[in-house]
C-alpha cells in the first residue's frame, strides 16, 4: 500500500488530468453545466425536508431551523458518498483503452472519480456556507472537526470505490448492485433523520459506518457539538480497514485486469 501511494503521489498530475476530464465529460453539452453540482444534492435535501415535515405533522411537533439545516448538511455528505461510488464503480470499464493500453497505476480511475465528485461537493458546500452565512447561524471551535470528519469520509469511500471498481471487471452485475444499494441504503442512513429520534435502534444504525460521520457533520456544524467519539474511532477504523483492504484486493486483481476488460 505504501509503495502503491508513493506512486500514486509520483503520477498526482495525471490524476488530476483525469479527474478534470470526467468532469468536462459528464458535463459536456449539458444545459445546466456545473449547476448539476448543486441540483442532484438539493434534490436529496428537499426530498429530506419533505419527509421530515411528513414526521413533525404526525409527532405534532413543527420542523426546527436547525433541522432543516442538519438535513442540508447530511444531504451533501450523502451526496458526496454516494457520487463517489456509484461513478468509482465504473471507472475501469468506462476507460478500457487507458486500463489496457497505456501503463499507469490504476487506482487512478476511481481516486479521479472521487475527485470529480469532490469538486461538486465543495461548489455545492461553498453555496451552502453562503446561505448559513446569511442565515447568521452560529459558529464554533467545533467546526474543526469538519476536515477530519470529511478526511475520514474520502478514506471510507475510497476503500469501497476500489473494491467496487475492480469487481466490476469481473462481474458486470456489480454496477446496478451499487445503484440498488445506494437506492436504499439512504433509508437505513439518518440522512432524513437523526438516529437520536430512534432510541431503541440507535446502536443498530449507528452500525451503518457512515452513519456516526454524517451525525458527526450535522453535530459539528449546526449544533456546536463534538462528534461521539467513540462512534468516530469504530468509523475511522472502519474506514482505515476498507482502504487497506481495497488497495490490497485492486493490486492482487489488477494482474488481470485487462483480459476481463
Amino acid at each position: 500500500m505504501v509503495q502503491s501511494l508513493q506512486e500514486l503521489f509520483a503520477r498526482r498530475d495525471l490524476l488530476y488530468m483525469i479527474a478534470w476530464r470526467e468532469i468536462r465529460i459528464r458535463y459536456k453539452q449539458s444545459v445546466m453545466g456545473f449547476m448539476w453540482a448543486i441540483l442532484l444534492p438539493a434534490v436529496i435535501v428537499s426530498a429530506g425536508i419533505i419527509v421530515r415535515y411528513g414526521m413533525s405533522v404526525m409527532s405534532g411537533k413543527p420542523i426546527s431551523g436547525q433541522e432543516i439545516a442538519g438535513i442540508t448538511v447530511k444531504g451533501l455528505v450523502w451526496a458526496f458518498f454516494a457520487g463517489s461510488l456509484r461513478f468509482s464503480s465504473t471507472s475501469l470499464i468506462g476507460n478500457p483503452n487507458l486500463v489496457t493500453k497505456i501503463y499507469m497505476p490504476r487506482e487512478i480511475f476511481p481516486l479521479a472519480s472521487i475527485l470529480s465528485q469532490l469538486l461538486d461537493f465543495g461548489v455545492a458546500a461553498g453555496i451552502v456556507l453562503i446561505v448559513f452565512i446569511g442565515a447568521r447561524l452560529g459558529a464554533s471551535w467545533q467546526l474543526l472537526w469538519v476536515p477530519v470528519l470529511l478526511f475520514i469520509t474520502i478514506a471510507l469511500a475510497t476503500g469501497w470505490a476500489l473494491i467496487l471498481s475492480a469487481a466490476c471487471l469481473f462481474f458486470r452485475d456489480v454496477k446496478y448492485l451499487v445503484e440498488v444499494i445506494i437506492t436504499f441504503a439512504i433509508f437505513i442512513t439518518p440522512v432524513f433523520y437523526d438516529v437520536e429520534m430512534f432510541k431503541k435502534w440507535a446502536d443498530l444504525l449507528m452500525l451503518n459506518p457512515l452513519a456516526p460521520l454524517i451525525e458527526g457533520f450535522n453535530s459539528t456544524i449546526v449544533y456546536g457539538r463534538s462528534p461521539d467519539l467513540p462512534w468516530l474511532a469504530y468509523s475511522s477504523i472502519i474506514a482505515f480497514v476498507s482502504l487497506v483492504l481495497g488497495f490490497y484486493l485492486f493490486k492482487r486483481w489488477e494482474p488481470s485486469f485487462a483480459e476481463s476488460i
